[in-house]
């Protein structure tokens, strides 16, 4: 069993605040460090999360080898005896906004990074956290700061950083990424990040984003982005006994779910974290796209996806629940899937084909026409208050006309009955009436 010391006070993940990209929210709920631990201990802690993916079976099949994936976050500690050899560090994108001299903590980016492609360690590797694809290879990308870090509030507050998060989606493509990570989420998106998000479907790159995690109390929404945009595969979080975690949001762009309950993961300087959020749930996934992309690296995004949410456990009786989308991510189910989907081609491509780099219907290799102007109509309140009043007195005026139409009839038939009482012969005095013989 995983020795903890005292948790300490619950630590959130950093997602920054920028004007007019309104607010990104946190996406883990409770992330506590753990103490020193024996390494099969840990393994022996990711046992119920490894055995809910199926990931034994899959990897019979790919390990991930060959594919890379970006993960857009805090940054990933390339040293930690987990993931050392498996890491590309790519740009700081939030440079400038720490004070000069003080280093990241990349505390989120390497525990989303590990539960990714960590490949464990000691003799046959058997010691510590072991990713969902363990021979895939990860991109780090700093997009983010943490929430404890000395420059979070000016990176929060700058118009500089305001599109950090498409610079990195575009690195990430330019670089060689199968699959783009994005455990962060935000209220709105930008037009930049659109756009990259459309550059990058068009390369042929998986994104997986977190639902987010302001579910908790609400029967419905919110929506989060860039989880919520067309063509990004869209994370909830299951708890333990893979029902949806009371945390995770519940909208109808949630695609499926994945455990996001008590998920241990390696953090910097050789630590292994235990937390919860659709934070981890979207890594997971992410890994089980990185196999698929491993074993069929021409996949389209739109065949993973469905290769994913077709191959769902767990699914609703309904077939799909905004809470958990398809189900319960299963990697060795999905490679099925994809494997079955493999000889299919779901990508356009050619002659008249919307070019991603610029706005829709720009036209194909065209500069951008101008946009426009968006027609306003306007109504007359008055006129529609007063065709209302009209037909709400016209309605009143038919139903009065039935209801006097009723009392008419009423009316008579009752002397048509009075009429035929008063024609009908007295009995005579003398008549008996006989019984029936």
């Amino acid at each position: 069993m995983l020795t903890m010391p005292p948790p300490p006070r619950v630590r959130a993940a950093v997602l920054p605040l920028v004007p007019v990209l309104l607010v990104l929210v946190v996406l883990v709920m409770a992330v506590l460090p753990a103490g020193p631990a024996r390494a099969d201990q840990v393994r022996g802690s990711q046992r119920q999360v490894l055995r809910t993916l199926d990931v034994d079976a899959a990897w019979r099949v790919t390990r991930g080898a060959g594919a890379r994936v970006a993960v857009l976050d805090s940054g990933v500690d390339p040293r930690h005896h987990d993931l050392v050899g498996s890491v590309v560090t790519g740009p700081d994108l939030t440079v400038g906004a720490n004070p000069r001299g003080v280093a990241p903590r990349r505390l989120h980016g390497t525990y989303m990074a590990s539960l990714i492609a960590g490949h464990g360690h000691g003799p046959g590797r058997s010691d510590g956290v072991i990713g969902v694809a363990p021979a895939a290879k990860v991109l780090s990308v700093r997009v983010i700061l943490e929430d404890d870090e000395r420059g979070f509030h000016d990176f929060n507050s700058e118009a500089r950083y305001e599109n950090v998060v498409a610079r990195g989606i575009r690195y990430a493509v330019n670089h060689g990424a199968d699959v783009i990570n994005m455990s962060i989420s935000k209220d709105q998106p930008t037009t930049q990040e659109r756009a990259a998000i459309r550059y990058a479907i068009s390369k042929g790159v998986v994104l997986v984003a977190a639902a987010g995690n302001d579910g908790a109390g609400r029967k419905d929404g919110p929506y989060s982005y860039p989880a919520s945009l067309p063509g990004v595969i869209s994370v909830a979080a299951a708890d333990r006994g893979m029902h949806k975690a009371s945390f995770s949001n519940r909208n109808s762009l949630v695609l499926l779910a994945a455990p996001g309950v008590d998920v241990l993961g390696a953090g910097p300087g050789d630590q292994y974290w235990v937390g919860r959020g659709t934070s981890q749930a979207t890594a997971l996934v992410s890994g089980v796209a990185a196999l698929i992309k491993a074993k069929y690296p021409r996949m389209s995004p739109a065949l993973v996806a469905q290769a994913l949410a077709t191959s769902a456990t767990r699914r609703s009786s309904r077939g799909y629940d905004p809470g958990m989308g398809f189900g319960v991510v299963n990697a060795a189910r999905a490679l099925t899937e994809a494997a079955r989907l493999a000889r299919h081609r779901h990508i356009a491509a050619g002659p008249g084909v919307q070019d991603a780099d610029l706005p829709m219907g720009a036209g194909v290799g065209t500069t951008p026409a101008p946009l426009a102007p968006v027609q306003v109509v306007r109504r007359d309140t008055g006129t529609v208050t007063l065709y209302g009043a009209v037909a709400l007195v016209a309605t009143a005026c038919a139903v009065a006309s039935l209801a006097v139409m009723v009392l008419l009839v009423r009316r008579a038939r009752r002397r048509r009955e009075d009429r035929e009482h008063e024609e009908m012969p007295e009995p005579q005095a003398g008549w008996r009436q006989r019984a029936p013989t």
